[in-house]
């Protein structure tokens, strides 16, 4: 089985060689191979998605990524690469787990899934001057709705989830999210699963206070990138938070933080995120038990107290990443 791995830039290289690492440890099978792209890509290259990392991703069912760095000076042409390959290989579905992996990290005892619309809504990127100000277009389309919809339902079956809620503000905007309501309960009926809705802003509050009554949201692309956020600060931070974009052909697994300039080098990245996503990516390829080694020794290395700065810990990613390996050896 082969799949992709994009450092990226910043924090990234150093997370996902992290990661790998606990790879090679549960999976000597799976077959690696390292591409590029990002601000790095872009100085060696010129250009910020080579063709060549274009032309794996469209060979292997998954791939692995780190993160990306804008460019440090407006440039007109500049154009994501990650949005890039979210529309070009359909990636559909931003999928968030987010789940407080330690009593005492976070604030809020959270294990939910967040299920993200990912290449509509206020993302199109169309925007048109008028007089005095910008016109940004929202676009919601039936299918995106039905698809997006069909991906969260099979996660709940596949994991045993009790419970789905659409999360919508078709209170004001009556015909997009209004659609996007209309289609959730129509794919939704008869699964065997329990749905309701909730207006978006009553969902920001019940992550904080009934989040135990949270399961899967499924929702659009700008409500749930805002609440992914929400979620994994209340579940100890990005550092702890994986995430995976989801199409047909082929899954980007990455950790949802960005690429960190500030402590890019320093050694002092938390690659939890990146373990995870990387878990995710196993269990996406038929590696289960892989995946829940990878996932185990995490929760086990924090429980023996070993964290990272950003956790309250002392430890740097390096010796982080020693005592993970020397936990994962055990299982």
């Amino acid at each position: 089985m082969r799949a992709a791995i994009i450092p990226g830039d910043g924090i990234g290289p150093e997370v996902i060689s992290a990661a790998v690492r606990a790879l090679e440890a549960v999976s000597s099978d799976l077959e690696i191979e390292e591409a590029e792209m990002g601000l790095g890509a872009f100085q060696r290259t010129g250009t910020y998605l080579p063709e060549r990392t274009l032309e794996l991703l469209r060979d292997v069912p998954a791939a692995l990524f780190g993160a990306i760095t804008s460019p440090l000076t407006y440039d007109p042409t500049y154009r994501s690469p990650l949005l890039r390959i979210r529309k070009e290989f359909d990636l559909y579905a931003n999928i968030r787990p987010v789940r407080r992996l330690n009593e005492d990290i976070g604030l809020v005892d959270l294990d939910v899934v967040i299920v993200r619309e990912n290449t509509e809504g206020m993302y199109t990127g169309v925007e048109r001057d008028v007089e005095g100000g910008v016109v940004t277009e929202r676009l919601v389309t039936e299918r995106a709705c039905e698809r997006l919809v069909d991906r969260a339902v099979q996660l709940s079956r596949e994991q045993g989830r009790r419970k789905i809620t659409c999360v919508h503000k078709s209170n004001v905007l009556r015909r997009s999210d209004g659609l996007f309501r209309k289609v959730f309960y129509e794919r939704t009926e008869g699964k065997g699963i329990e749905a309701n809705d909730m207006l978006v802003d009553a969902a920001a509050a019940a992550l904080v206070s009934k989040p135990q009554e949270l399961d899967v949201l499924v929702t659009l692309n700008l409500y749930g990138d805002i609440l992914s956020d929400e979620a994994a600060a209340l579940a100890g931070g990005l550092g702890f938070a994986p995430s995976v974009n989801m199409g047909d052909e082929l899954a980007l697994f990455e950790p949802t933080h960005g690429s960190a300039p500030d402590i890019a080098g320093k050694g002092i990245a938390n690659p939890t995120a990146a373990i995870l996503s990387a878990a995710m990516m196993l269990r996406h390829l038929g590696r289960g038990e892989g995946a829940a080694k990878l996932e185990k020794a995490i929760e086990r290395t924090l429980s023996l107290g070993h964290r990272t700065y950003d956790a309250g810990g002392r430890l740097g990613t390096e010796a982080f990443m020693k005592k993970y390996l020397e936990v994962l050896g055990t299982l």
